[in-house]
Parts: C-alpha cells; sequence; structure tokens
C-alpha cells in the first residue's frame, strides 16, 4: 500500500512538472507581436505654387524613393473643403519597422541620385521661395491591442473617401496611459467591429502636444462615417466603457482631421 502510495505522489510530481514546463515553453515560443512605427509629417503652406511644389516632390521624388528602400503604404492626405477645420497643409504617413528604420531614411534618401534629381525643386529651393511654410513632425508607435497597420477596404472614388484622423490629448501622462488602456481593452476593438476600417491607433512618442494619441479611421463617404458614428455612440459597449470611474477625464482636448487620400498616395 505505501509502495503505492509513493507511486502515485512520483507520477502526480512528474505531471505537475511537465505541465509547468509545456506552459513555459509555449510563453516563450509566444513572443509579444513587434510594434510598427510611423513618421507623421504635417507641411503647412500659404500658396498654390508651394502646394504645387509639394504635390510634385512627393509623387515624383519621394514615394518612389521610399518604395526603392522597401518602405510601402506611405498616406498622402488633405483637407476636405468645406468639412475640415484646417486647410493648407498636406500630411505625409510614413509606415515603419522600428525606430532604427526611421533613422536610416535621411540616409537612404542622400544616397538615392534618382531621388535628388526628380526631387531637385524642393531640396535645393531658395530661402526667399521655400516649398512650405513649416513641417510638424511625430513619432507614433502602435498601441499593443493593435500592432499593425491595415489598409483600409474601400470601393468609392478617392474624392468622396473620408480619412478621419483624431489627436486626443491628457492633463497628465497618468490619465494619458489610462486612455491607452482603455483603447487597449475595448475602444479599438469597437472600432473594429463596426467596420470603421481603422489604419492605425498610435501612442504619440514626440510631438508639440504632449501627452497624446492618435488614430486613423476611414469611411466610404460622409454618409457612412456620419452611420458609422452614429452606431458607434448607442452601443452597449461603449456606453460601459465611457462611463466607467477608471476612465473618467482621460481626455483634455480633441484635434479632428477630415482628410482625403491624393491619387498619388499608397492607399
Amino acid at each position: 500500500m505505501k509502495c503505492k502510495l509513493f507511486l502515485l505522489l512520483v507520477l502526480a510530481a512528474f505531471t505537475i512538472s511537465s505541465c509547468k514546463q509545456t506552459t513555459s515553453t509555449e510563453t516563450e515560443q509566444s513572443p509579444a507581436p513587434e510594434l510598427d512605427y510611423f513618421k507623421l509629417n504635417i507641411f503647412t503652406y500659404e500658396t498654390a505654387e508651394q502646394e504645387a511644389v509639394l504635390d510634385a516632390h512627393f509623387r515624383d521624388a519621394l514615394l518612389p524613393a521610399l518604395h526603392r528602400a522597401g518602405i510601402k503604404n506611405v498616406g498622402v492626405f488633405k483637407p476636405i473643403e468645406g468639412l475640415a477645420e484646417q486647410k493648407d497643409l498636406t500630411m505625409v504617413l510614413i509606415p515603419l519597422q522600428s525606430m532604427e528604420q526611421f533613422e536610416q531614411i535621411p540616409e537612404l534618401l542622400k544616397k538615392d541620385s534618382e531621388y535628388r534629381q526628380a526631387g531637385q525643386a524642393y531640396i535645393d529651393a531658395a530661402h526667399d521661395s521655400p516649398p512650405y511654410t513649416r513641417i510638424e513632425s511625430m513619432i507614433l508607435r502602435s498601441f499593443s491591442a493593435t500592432p499593425k497597420m491595415a489598409l483600409p477596404e474601400l470601393s468609392t472614388p478617392r474624392s468622396e473617401r473620408v480619412y478621419e484622423l483624431r489627436s486626443y490629448e491628457a492633463a497628465t501622462e497618468k490619465l494619458y496611459k489610462l486612455k491607452v488602456e482603455m483603447f487597449n481593452e475595448g475602444e479599438s476593438a469597437l472600432f473594429q467591429e463596426l467596420k470603421f476600417n481603422p489604419v492605425f491607433f498610435c501612442e504619440v512618442l514626440s510631438s508639440a502636444h504632449m501627452p497624446h494619441l492618435m488614430y486613423m479611421t476611414t469611411h466610404a463617404d460622409t454618409t457612412a462615417m456620419n452611420e458609422n458614428w452614429n452606431a458607434f455612440r448607442v452601443h452597449p459597449e461603449w456606453d460601459r466603457m465611457k462611463n466607467m470611474d477608471r476612465y473618467q477625464n482621460t481626455v483634455s482636448s480633441i484635434t479632428k482631421y477630415l482628410l482625403y487620400p491624393t491619387e498619388y498616395s499608397d492607399y
């Protein structure tokens, strides 16, 4: 009897040890997903001539050079006339696999002779005839719940589409982190469920408006945008999350850009 009991105890210990090893192995084989990074540049200008130089540079020089360097899905967007509060700006969103790739871009462009030739009007612009007024530059990193960008599935003409970029600022770093948590714990999934065609949800690592986050959703047209937001506002999951004590006062300021993709944008 004692011998049988001893064998049972040994077998149980072996089983527990095996389970622990399996769990440990499974954990080691399931690393956290790699996160996307983005460089967002906002070019402001004052004249149609400046806008034309920017368009030519992005279309004929910058995007082809980035493609040659293996960087795809570069977005170029402008405000929708009559809808957006902002005007006279162009946004360039460059997806990156790492911060190292971000640091490599200037050297890649410097070594690209085709880029230098095609972009000469922009690169060598005179001090009294610049192609833009200012450049606002931001570095973004995707949320853990949505680590990879997704291209929108839209069939409407580009001129009718609405690409909605939102920037949420917070009063403190702690409140900002709670808003990021709110997205990771369900808010971003709700946008996906309701077919907002989100491109990215990101923390902003560096900008002039810290701390804040940004995300981009896309809509077939203005009618679809209004229908999507109406569905979002009455969704029970959004009603539950927005009323949680934990997530109160996490956003102090919202900036909304209603954009359309240029004809030469990758999406």
